[in-house]
């Protein structure tokens, strides 16, 4: 099935925009097609819609004044299992027509379970494998509660879900269950909505449930309940949400992407507050305590992670290694569990996703527990299912991420790793000097990206000169390697251009074949330890015609008489200056896609967070 957004509503508001408005907020989770069904009481009817493409499309179908219903769900898809079509669209139904399901996750046993339900009769109309769900629970729904048949047909199924049901027999109520995708139930004054992100429910309350894997909700007027698959009551404390709704909406950038990188100083400040004891060169990291003592036993580190913070996990590993004297090995979460990963108790598994729900980076953190490592995440989702499986943890607060390419989020989860390598380096022999040093520069990050985002103007007419170049290397080495990754995957991901990173001293291994006059380079050349190497890379790619942008710290002019343009950074510490110079490279790539005029905030076939493997 999917990776998407699902929505409910039940309430004292008959108004079914309510559902559009909040399934708009989650758009960037997926936008193939969309749906709603809908409790019209008046008809005592099911009203249903769906649209191929993006939610206008089903806000131009759909007769928002004709229909009036306070039970409703809502789905907005990214295709895995079934081509994006109407027929495929959500949400699904039974043969009868009397069950919708909207669904977020893959049901993994499909085959055989559609294979049984075929036999006895059931007619599907889609090739996802969403649809044997209402098969399933239309099953049990003639004898027994809609609650008690989405539990009987769940107990069928092996797989992910995130879901929320209707039934035109049983109705007045929402049946939403989770496993091991992301779901919560808003809870306002006389009206509850299940979401699969807070986004969608902010605009009616700041108070959410989150739900946990095997978890069965009843959503009516008056209140909801909860209990597992095997009926058990279950009791689930509310969070307060810490961002509001006008922080998750664009604030009046031309999109969430370029607001994203703006709010950057923030956010490194809101990652930092409280958290550094500067005099004494220390950090104070409250989600660590928990497991403070065993953190002293730990003897080597693992960080797993994918995507972007797969790279701010190998900056991690500079860090930790240079500063806190402990091996450190980065794994993509996605390969982690293939191969035969050796830990043990004295293992620190760091697992990094700013959703918190990255379906890979749960997999690796199953296997991890097992095998006995100790586990902390790095998490911008609070409540999300990586900050309450891990052991303990640290929260980003860097506020809600919408653009699907990930920018604040990327430079807060640097910021962390700085944070965490003073945390463990300093009972480890870092000294108090450099200790107070790393803690002093922490602090003048903020600042340091406020002076950088000043650029964007001429930042902006350097895209301008790229924007029609199809391909693209970025070169970094060292500390800056991984910013070469981050710069060309930002750069491909939203603008569509090739783009490859790599460590400047490989160029000459294969990949200067590739660099003429059609084939630009952006440099990574910070005045550092690798500076001098970096030059001379700059000048091969010269020597063959070969376009260079050049990201070099402030005050270096000399650089200009060998790159065609130059971007200029604050200087700070090496550990510290990926986090100054991906700022740069956040902006170039959204500015040439914003000039060839791709949809920057959702590049096609990818959604924000990942919930699928």
């Amino acid at each position: 099935m999917d990776m998407c957004g699902i929505v409910g509503y039940i309430g004292k508001q008959n108004d079914p925009r309510i559902g559009l408005e909040a399934l708009k907020r989650l758009e960037y989770r997926g936008y193939d097609s969309s749906g709603i069904a809908l409790f019209d009481d008046e008809k005592n009817a099911i009203f249903a819609e769906k649209a191929v493409g993006k939610i206008s499309e089903l806000e131009k179908k759909v007769p928002w004044d004709a229909i009036r219903g306070s039970c409703l769900i809502l789905q907005t898809r990214w295709a895995t299992h079934g081509a994006p079509s109407a027929k495929n669209a959500h949400p699904h139904i039974d043969c009868k027509r009397n069950i919708y399901l909207v669904h977020n996750g893959i049901i993994e046993n499909y085959k055989p379970l559609k294979e049984k339900l075929l036999r006895k009769g059931h007619i599907f109309r889609s090739e996802t494998d969403t649809e044997v769900l209402p098969h399933l629970i239309e099953e049990y729904a003639a004898q027994y509660t809609l609650e008690e048949a989405v539990r009987r047909a769940l107990q069928l199924v092996k797989g992910t879900y995130g879901i929320a049901v209707i039934s035109k027999k049983d109705p007045h109520k929402i049946v939403a269950a989770r496993m091991a995708s992301p779901l919560l139930i808003g809870v306002g004054n006389d009206e509850y909505m299940v979401a699969s992100d807070p986004s969608a429910v902010l605009a009616h309350t700041n108070r959410v449930v989150y739900l946990e894997d095997g978890d069965i909700a009843v959503l009516t007027k008056s209140g909801f309940r909860i209990a597992d698959l095997n009926r058990k009551a279950q009791e689930r404390q509310a969070h307060e949400v810490e961002w509001g709704l006008e922080e998750a909406q664009k604030g009046g950038y031309a999109h969430f992407m370029l607001k994203e990188i703006y709010e950057q100083p923030e956010a490194i400040e809101n990652s930092i507050r409280g958290r550094l004891i500067q005099d004494e060169g220390m950090a104070r990291l409250g989600g660590l305590e928990p497991v403070k003592a065993r953190l002293r036993e730990i003897d080597k580190v693992r960080i797993i992670a994918c995507g972007t913070a797969y790279h701010a996990g190998l900056v991690g590993k500079y860090m930790l290694e240079e500063y806190a004297g402990i091996p450190v090995e980065v794994d993509f979460a996605s390969e982690f569990r293939y191969r035969k990963p050796i830990l043990d108790k004295n293992t620190l598994a760091v697992f990094i996703s700013q959703s918190g729900e990255t379906a890979d980076t749960i997999a690796a953190l199953r296997e991890a527990k097992e095998k006995g490592a100790l586990c902390i995440g790095i998490v911008n989702t609070v409540g999300s299912s990586i900050a309450r499986d891990t052991h303990a943890g640290v929260y980003n607060h860097a506020g809600p991420e919408i653009g699907v390419a990930s920018t604040k989020a990327f430079t807060s989860q640097l910021t962390v790793l700085a944070l965490l390598t003073l945390y463990l380096g300093r009972p480890r022999g870092m000294s108090y000097v450099f200790g107070e040093r790393i803690a002093k520069e922490i602090v003048r990050l903020p600042q340091f990206a406020r002076l950088i985002l000043r650029q964007n103007n001429q930042i902006k007419k350097i895209a301008l000169k790229y924007k029609d170049y199809a391909n693209f290397l970025f070169l970094g080495r060292k500390y800056n390697y991984p910013i070469a990754l981050e710069g060309a995957l930002k750069l491909k991901e939203i603008s569509y251009a090739h783009a490859e990173g790599l460590s400047a001293g490989e160029i000459k291994h294969g990949s200067l074949a590739l660099i003429d006059k059609n084939f630009p380079t952006v440099a990574i050349a910070m005045k550092d330890s690798v500076y001098e190497k970096m030059l001379s890379n700059i000048e091969e790619i010269k020597a063959r015609g070969g376009p260079v942008i050049a990201i070099t710290t402030t005050g270096n002019k000399k650089i200009e008489g060998v790159a065609d343009d130059v971007i200029y950074v604050p200087k700070t510490l090496e550990m510290l200056s990926p986090i100054i110079s991906t700022i740069p490279l956040q902006l170039l790539a959204y500015h040439i896609a914003a000039l060839r005029g791709c949809d920057v905030d959702k590049p096609r076939n990818l959604a924000k967070s990942v919930t699928v493997e």
